[in-house]
């Protein structure tokens, strides 16, 4: 039952708003084209649109309520004053809300509304025939089928009669009554879908032929009884189908009877060419060469009918110069800017044939309707191909910004990545090298602990450099090689405490470093001293371990801190190659670089390796 209210609540009152909608906006539409000429209309049709949107926008709350979810509609800021409101004359939502108002709500709802009321005053009628048909007359409708099938059917006697009438109505009620829900739920299904898809949002580039932008598809849910949704996207080819197929109906009923009645042309064959014409304008949007080589039929067959006619308004009708016009504007919008003008070329050169055929009999005033109906026609694909190009050029504009804003969130994301994969670096592997360290060599400092001791510690060695190796594995997942340098963490002050922690490891260390505090040190240089130093350290730990290392620290006479790491080469080799992968150093030099200084990388003479970097303070 609440699925019915639910339905109920949504279709009936369509029908009402849809009407006064329509008066409302149809009324507003015409006196801004009316007083147009005094420019009034160019402050009332803003208007006409705010309320046109304003009525859109019920339309997606009443959607919103009955259970679909529909995405908020963005449309152009207007701006303050009168400026402000005539901006909204620029905003294609607007005018799109405006249309469908106009033309398509009306007649939706009303089916919907129709289908709604007879499906429900047929079931409530059929269940309570028996009571209420007693009043009929006495010519029974099921009686009057039964006599016309067979006469023989239908029984002599009135109370027969009767119960196999309410009988038959009673099942046909059922029958409403059972197949009412799912009427109903197709009823607001095709309103849901049709609106959704219609006051949605939709690109401009697949409009044209091109699918310049991804188009913005808003999706309307409609919870069923079952729970399965239905969806519907909207795009800017829907709407070019719709207006087509709109002009080209238009241009049928106005041209068929102007054409037979005006021009003395036979109905049948005002007919056939009058929808060839028009059907031109549909056939245009998918097969532009077909469609125009349509209308050119179509438009030679009226001008040799209407040859006779007498009429001045010759070679080119009203009706068919207007459909004329209308299949290039589809022309012009839809294909390149040739495919048009070979359109208005054709209509031309036929102009002229036509002319030259009339002779010597061509009526007076032909030359001058040919020549406006070129005019006309050319100055149609001008403007259309215009149109065309700025749409393109606004679609290529959209899907440039779009593509930057990835772009700029994809460096961001990298940057950050990076980031998580420098300090990971720094602080982790840092950390692991200790530990591989320590518990590789805890026999050597430690003689007398005992095999199963030994065994702990160099499972705990493995274990670590494995560790290490994986975590190189993810680092060169996570780091770009476009980095860029992160906020300063530790610094100058933290570097005593680092060789602290690493001498506790067993390494033999010589540190000299700063005296005393460096008064407006710069603290990314700091950052980049101290993670130099951990590196360098961690380096030495890994791949020459047992061996002294130097740690010096000074500040020169230009204000630049000269940082030096030397290690010794190792008594011994170590068993196994200590995991690395090169991001250290390559870090290194990174973070000296970003700052200003420089640095060198490179083995000893004797062995060993030495890291020795300046750095602007």
């Amino acid at each position: 039952m609440r699925q019915l209210a639910r339905h109920y609540a949504y279709i009936l009152p369509g029908l009402p708003i849809a009407l006064f909608s329509l008066s409302l906006l149809l009324s507003l539409t015409a006196a801004s084209i009316a007083t147009s000429v005094i420019w009034l209309g160019a402050l009332l049709m803003p208007i006409t649109l705010l309320v046109a949107s304003g009525f859109a926008e019920l339309s997606r709350n009443r959607l919103r309520l009955w259970g679909a979810a529909v995405e908020p509609v963005s449309y152009r800021p207007s701006g303050p004053g009168p400026l402000g409101l005539l901006r909204l004359l620029l905003d294609p939502r607007r005018w799109l809300d405006l249309v469908f108002e106009t033309l398509i709500a009306f007649p939706l709802r009303l089916v919907t509304f129709l289908v709604t009321l007879v499906w429900t005053v047929g079931a409530a009628a059929g269940l309570t025939y028996f009571s209420w048909s007693l009043f009929l007359p006495d010519e029974r409708s099921v009686m009057q089928l039964l006599h016309l099938a067979d006469p023989d059917l239908v029984p002599q006697s009135p109370a027969a009669q009767y119960l196999i009438d309410a009988g038959a109505h009673f099942l046909l009620g059922v029958a409403l009554i059972l197949s009412l829900p799912a009427v109903l739920r197709a009823a607001a299904g095709l309103d849901a879908l049709l609106t959704t898809a219609l006051l949605g949002d939709g690109g401009r580039g697949e409009l044209f032929g091109h699918r310049l932008t991804r188009p913005a598809s808003f999706t309307a849910t409609a919870p069923d009884a079952e729970g399965d949704p239905s969806t519907a996207s909207f795009s800017g080819r829907a709407w070019a189908w719709i207006g087509s197929v709109f002009a080209a109906v238009v241009l049928l009923a106005v041209g068929w009877p102007l054409t037979a009645v005006l021009y003395s042309v036979p109905v049948a064959l005002a007919m056939v060419l009058v929808i060839g014409h028009s059907a031109a304008v549909v056939l245009t949007l998918h097969w532009v060469w077909p469609g125009l080589g349509l209308s050119l039929g179509a438009s030679a067959g009226i001008m040799l009918l209407t040859a006779e006619s007498g009429v001045p308004v010759w070679p080119w009708p009203v009706t068919a110069l207007v459909t004329q016009c209308a299949v290039l504007v589809v022309a012009a919008l839809t294909r390149p800017w040739y495919c048009a003008a070979s359109g208005w070329c054709a209509g031309v050169l036929l102009t002229l044939v036509a002319l030259l055929l009339s002779l010597p009999e061509m009526p007076d005033a032909a030359l001058a309707t040919g020549i406006v109906a070129g005019t006309v026609s050319a100055a149609v694909v001008v403007v259309g191909a215009l149109a065309r190009m700025w749409i393109l050029n606004a679609g290529r504009l959209e899907a440039a910004e779009r593509t930057s804003a990835e772009q700029d969130r994809r460096r961001k994301e990298l940057e950050e990545r990076n980031r998580i994969a420098r300090e990971l670096h720094d602080v982790v592997a840092h950390s692991m090298s200790v530990i591989s360290v320590q518990a590789a060599t805890a026999r050597y400092r430690n003689p007398g602990i005992d095999a199963a001791a030994q065994r702990e510690f160099e499972e705990i060695a493995g274990s670590s450099r494995e560790a290490l190796s994986e975590m190189r594995m993810l680092l060169s997942v996570l780091r770009a090689e476009d980095d860029a340098p992160t906020a300063p963490e530790p610094g100058l002050d933290q570097i005593d405490a680092l060789v602290e922690t690493t001498r506790a490891s067993g390494t033999a260390i010589r540190y000299s470093g700063l005296k005393d505090a460096v008064p407006g040190a710069n603290p990314a240089a700091g950052l980049a001293a101290y993670r130099a130093v951990q590196e360098a350290l961690s380096n030495a730990l890994r791949h020459a371990p047992g061996a002294a290392v130097d740690v010096d620290l000074a500040l020169e006479e230009d204000h630049r801190l000269r940082v030096e790491v030397v290690n010794e080469a190792p008594p011994r080799p170590p068993k196994e190659s200590a995991p690395g992968a090169g991001l250290g150093l390559s870090g290194i030099r990174e973070r000296i670089g970003a700052v200003g200084g420089t640095v060198d990388l490179s083995p000893t003479p004797e062995g060993g390796f030495a890291m020795r970097a300046r750095l602007p303070l």
